[in-house]
């Protein structure tokens, strides 16, 4: 039976060998020398040319030539009708594409150009070998197994990948031409590069000893448990006797049997006869190897199931994370793990997200977490944490003034800055608003022996490897140096005591006087409640002193005017 894919596509394209032909300023360069490709692809062939003047009148491609300058351009060529495509650029190069390639394709293709200057004609000799093949399946039996082999006439041009179908179904897709079968089947097999597909043929052949696996390799946690599957065959009239387990040895070390029961971890499963499942339980990372099932005394030289247990490990990238930056987070093992799991995200022990990888973009500072993973089903077994790091320059910088109170001349003042950043800032500056010059550095700034001459506002800068930030400005002000109102006040009263009390004085000696005078000269002095005038009595004198001393002596209070001080009148 045979199977192709019409008006599949294949094609060539060769970069990586130049072939220069030239004389006396004539020159063509081919990409390539040979090309081998498949029967019913495409091909392209390049080239670039130089000539010493003149400009170019005619190019074609050619691959035959009868007499003196008669050559049979491809285009006009019969057997290439309706196949062949010409391309040129500005740079003097040119491009061959033939399409729905023969075998009858095969041959050297040559590239010619001609000028309109006398004799300015020139042909690229040699020029490209092209090689159509077609993909036939080859058959090999021995004994023990069938290879088949995608075989060609010559070797393919750019190491392609060949396919191979089981009942149109694939069951290889490798580098190698080769697959081989273990058993005895009358399924059609046939391999195909890139579309093209070769024919189809059918094993037919005895029974031989084999043993298949289900899995080439296994990728799974830690802790979990694995069932590694295989079955096997064997010719007719046979009978088995027994099954066995075991690990691959290392270099000079004898196979580790795993019967069942082994560890308290190892279980068989199957029927015994014609498959088998070994079942591991609470896996370690030790348990990572080479997993073959032999029967009877017979020993295959197939490779077995490789086992491979990992862990989950948290990868950040960048390494080092910058706010603003994309950050990947990435659930990573050392295998990769069957069945395209889902994974949970944790941070700081609580679900965050479920997908592949954890995105942050942009990152922030409030992403500074621990971060961990575990598979969808397996929430049990989860990553180590990782810590998520954020860099990030100065913010929310601010300035605080001690004493808080009000600031006087002659006191002192500190101003401390304060910032959020990671890393930590490392350079304080203070400034003073209006003014060019930074006034400190330093976390603190504290002025001392104020005058009025600080007032004003003043701000910090804080920085570090990240970038810097500016506070706001904090207005200083400073008042004048005050006297104490209760000094001022009882200066004035001794200015205002002192005479009245001198006076007083003066006064009580006075009077004291004119009682004495008054026992000799006067007899009686009485005042007439009901009379605005007084009676004398051998009155001799009375002096006006006197009357003043009466009306002091019998004045109740002396009244001292109040003093109200207020701090501003006593500014200096």
């Amino acid at each position: 039976m045979g199977l192709r894919t019409a008006g599949s596509v294949l094609v060539v394209f060769l970069w990586s060998v130049t072939v220069v032909l030239s004389q006396k300023g004539w020159s063509v360069t081919y990409t390539t020398q040979s090309i081998c490709t498949l029967k019913g692809s495409t091909v392209e062939m390049s080239c670039s040319y130089t000539y010493p003047s003149g400009t170019v009148t005619t190019t074609f491609w050619f691959t035959k030539k009868y007499a003196v300058e008669n050559y049979v351009n491809l285009r006009n060529d019969s057997n290439y009708k309706g196949r062949v495509t010409y391309r040129s650029d500005k740079m003097n190069g040119h491009n061959l594409t033939i399409t729905d390639l023969r075998e009858s394709d095969s041959a050297m293709y040559k590239f010619r150009f001609i000028t309109d200057q006398t004799g300015g004609k020139y042909t690229g000799d040699p020029g490209v070998t092209l090689s159509v093949t077609d993909l036939q399946v080859k058959v090999t039996t021995t004994w023990w197994s069938t290879t088949l082999t995608c075989s060609t006439t010559c070797t393919l041009t750019g190491n392609p990948t060949y396919t191979w179908y089981r009942n149109s179904k694939i069951v290889q897709d490798d580098s190698s031409p080769s697959y081989t079968v273990y058993f005895k089947t009358e399924d059609s097999f046939y391999c195909a590069v890139k579309g093209i597909n070769s024919n189809a043929v059918s094993v037919e052949g005895h029974s031989y000893f084999h043993v298949t696996y289900t899995h080439q390799r296994i990728c799974t946690l830690k802790r979990s448990s694995v069932d590694i599957s295989c079955s096997y065959t064997y010719p007719s009239g046979h009978t088995v006797s027994e099954t066995i387990w075991y690990t691959k040895g290392k270099l000079n070390e004898a196979p580790q049997i795993l019967s069942p029961g082994y560890g308290g971890r190892v279980e068989y499963l199957g029927n015994m006869q014609s498959d088998s499942i070994l079942r591991i339980t609470d896996l370690r990372e030790e348990d990572s190897a080479e997993y073959k099932f032999r029967f009877t005394t017979w020993e295959p030289t197939f490779p077995g199931t490789t086992l491979t247990v990992t862990g989950l490990q948290v990868k950040v990238t960048p390494a080092t994370v910058t706010e603003g930056q994309k950050v990947t987070l990435t659930c990573s093992t050392t295998c990769t793990l069957g069945d395209n799991p889902t994974y949970v995200w944790y941070k700081n022990g609580h679900v965050t997200n479920q997908s592949t990888s954890l995105f942050l973009n942009p990152v922030s500072s409030e992403d500074t977490g621990r971060y961990s993973c575990s598979v969808e089903g397996h929430e049990d077994l989860p990553s180590a944490e990782e810590t998520l790091t954020v860099t990030y320059g100065p913010k929310n910088t601010s300035v605080s003034v001690s004493p808080s109170g009000g600031i006087v001349e002659g006191s002192s003042v500190t101003l401390t800055c304060s910032s959020d950043a990671n890393p930590p800032v490392d350079k304080y500056t203070w400034y003073k608003k209006n003014v060019t010059s930074p006034k400190a550095s330093g976390q603190s700034y504290s002025i001392t022996n104020i005058i009025s001459e600080d007032r004003g506002e003043y701000y910090c800068e804080a920085q570090n490897g990240r970038g810097s930030n500016n506070s706001t400005a904090q207005m200083i002000i400073v008042a004048g140096k005050q006297t104490s109102v209760m000094s001022a006040a009882v200066g004035i009263i001794v200015v205002v005591l002192v005479p009245i009390l001198c006076l007083s004085g003066f006064m009580w000696f006075r009077r004291s006087t004119a009682e004495s005078d008054a026992t000799t000269g006067i007899e009686s002095v009485h005042p007439d409640p009901n009379s605005d005038m007084y009676t004398t009595l051998n009155m001799k004198t009375r002096s006006p002193e006197y009357d003043t001393l009466a009306n002091v002596r019998d004045s109740p209070t002396v009244t001292i005017p109040q003093i109200d001080a207020d701090a501003s009148d006593y500014e200096n």
